[in-house]
Parts: structure tokens; sequence; C-alpha cells
């Protein structure tokens, strides 16, 4: 799957993953009004409401965009039937053809991380049948536990040709409470990066490992010492836009050959009718201002990089 992503991205000239991280804060009224009609202002409303904002913005941006990245967490807030809207927007995306991201950041003792991988990128055997639970294509995982967390995720990543993005540096401000610790001289992240890479050679794709590291756009400069610690880990980079990062804070999360990175968007590109920006297109043709976000997001990126070169 790294393969595909890989090459996605070179067809699309466009490194970034669009998270779709639904609040109903950001779906428009005439769709809660639509759901809330067909099913009440009830958990099974509000899923409903999402998973039609969802494809929507799937359907406006699918042809621009090698992946999207599904939160889970924005679809467990409704329980079962969030889940159920978290199901069906990764079969959607599967049927565009995107490479899909589980952000579920996974990760705990041996039996129980292979039980997490079993239900979010392998396939559960019942009787004399196997499904593929949620099937997302990568999947986003905190590696404090050590090997013992992480291998049983490489294990079920051979065995189906997908993925993991493992937590080196996050986006958020108080990350370095834990990951800027020194040891042995070192910050922590540094030392996470190295297993990173080491846990990846086990598995390569033609030019990059399964195995990649997320690395928050926050931190330009500690993004350009993981990429000399990580050479063959693709980096997902979450934090561009609302967070505060730019095109040009990211050219250093690229390798000379213009992979390695793909690059994460959320609220700013599938709540984009709201920012001033894209205000003309209003909330009715909502989908079509995260088309315009996502555009300008491409060039914003492929600008910076040009501008390195």
């Amino acid at each position: 799957m790294i393969n595909k992503l890989a090459s996605k991205i070179q067809k699309t000239h466009a490194p970034i993953c669009v998270g779709l991280d639904p609040m109903l804060s950001y779906i428009p009224e005439h769709i809660l009004k639509k759901a809330y009609a067909d099913f009440g202002e009830t958990l099974e409303g509000a899923a409903e409401a999402i998973w039609q904002y969802n494809k929507a913005i799937i359907d406006a941006t699918y042809d621009l965009i090698p992946s999207v990245k599904p939160q889970i967490a924005m679809y467990e807030q409704f329980g079962i039937e969030g889940l159920k809207a978290f199901k069906k927007t990764v079969d959607y995306c599967h049927e565009k053809d995107l490479v899909v991201i589980g952000d579920v950041k996974r990760g705990d003792i041996g039996s129980t991380s292979a039980a997490y991988a079993t239900g979010h990128l392998g396939k559960i055997t019942i009787g004399s049948k196997t499904y593929s639970a949620f099937d997302e294509d990568f999947a986003t995982v905190n590696p404090y536990l050590g090997t013992d967390g992480i291998k049983p995720f490489i294990d079920v990543c051979k065995e189906e040709k997908k993925g993991i993005f493992i937590l080196v540096k996050t986006s958020n401000p108080s990350s370095g409470e834990f990951q800027d610790r020194l040891i042995d001289g070192r910050p922590l992240y540094e030392w996470v990066g190295e297993k990173v890479a080491q846990w990846g050679a086990e598995h390569m794709g033609d030019s990059y490992s399964y195995v990649g590291a997320v690395v928050g756009a926050t931190y330009p400069e500690m993004g350009k010492v993981l990429r000399k610690v990580m050479p063959k880990s693709f980096i997902l980079v979450p934090g561009y836009g609302a967070q505060g990062g730019k095109g040009a804070d990211l050219v250093h999360f690229f390798n000379e050959d213009g992979l390695g990175a793909v690059v994460n968007s959320s609220r700013g590109i599938i709540a984009a009718y709201k920012q001033e920006q894209y205000a003309k297109f209003g909330a009715e043709n909502f989908a079509d201002a995260s088309r315009a976000a996502v555009e300008d997001m491409i060039a914003d990126i492929d600008g910076a990089l040009k501008a390195a070169k």
C-alpha cells in the first residue's frame, strides 16, 4: 500500500491528505435539518449528517488527492452509529480509489495490539468465513509500549501489504513534555525515530517502508532532523493550516525525490466554507469550498518545494 500511496502522490502532484474529522458544528444547517427530519435528533441522525457531509466532500475532492485520514474519535463520540458512519466513509473512499489512513492511535500489550491490528488492518476468521472489519490501508500507532505494541501491527501489515504511521513528534503544544525529554543527551523523539527506521527495515516497499512516522508541521526543525534519521519512512505531517503549518515549513519533511511525506489538513479543508477566504461559496456549496481549499493547499506545497530546489 505504501507503493500505491507514493504512486498516487506522483500522479496527482499532491502530497496531501484530507482529514475527515467531522464535528456537528462544521456541518451546514441544511444537512443537519434533513438528517434530523429523517432520523430525529438522535445518535443515528447525527451519524447520518456526518456521513452525508463526508460524502459530499469526498465527491468534490477525490480526483485531486491521493489519500484521506478519518479520525475515529470524531465518530466514536456518537457510539455505534458513529462507527457505522466511519465504516461507510472508509468504504466509500475505497470506491473512489483513495488511500485511507485510519487515525486511530492504537497501541497496547501484544495480544491487545494484535486485536487492534486485526480490526483495523487485518482479517478476522469467524467459522469458515473471513472478514475485514474496518479495513483501512494504514493506521496510526502509539509506540509508548515499545516493540511489544508495534510488532503485532507489523505482522498484520506484512500479511495484508498495509502500513502504519508511528507517533514520533506530534503537532500539539504540550508534546514536548515527554517527547522532547533528553535521554543520554538526545531527545526522546529521536530515539523513537531510530526505532521506526529499524522496524521499517523489516517491511519495505519498492522505495519506502510500510512503517512511517507522524511528525507535526508545527515543528519544522525537528522534522528536518527526523527526515535524516528515517530516510526510508514516509512522514505523515499533521498541523498544516488551522494549526499554523504552511508550505514553506514543510520542505525538509520531503526527500530529494519529492516523496517521503504526506501533509494532512482537516478543518482547514472540510470546514473551509467557514473561513473568510472561502465564504463566497456559502454553506450550500461547502464542498466546492473544500475543493478550492485543496487546490490552494496543493499550490502552496508545490510552490514551496519548487522554491527549495
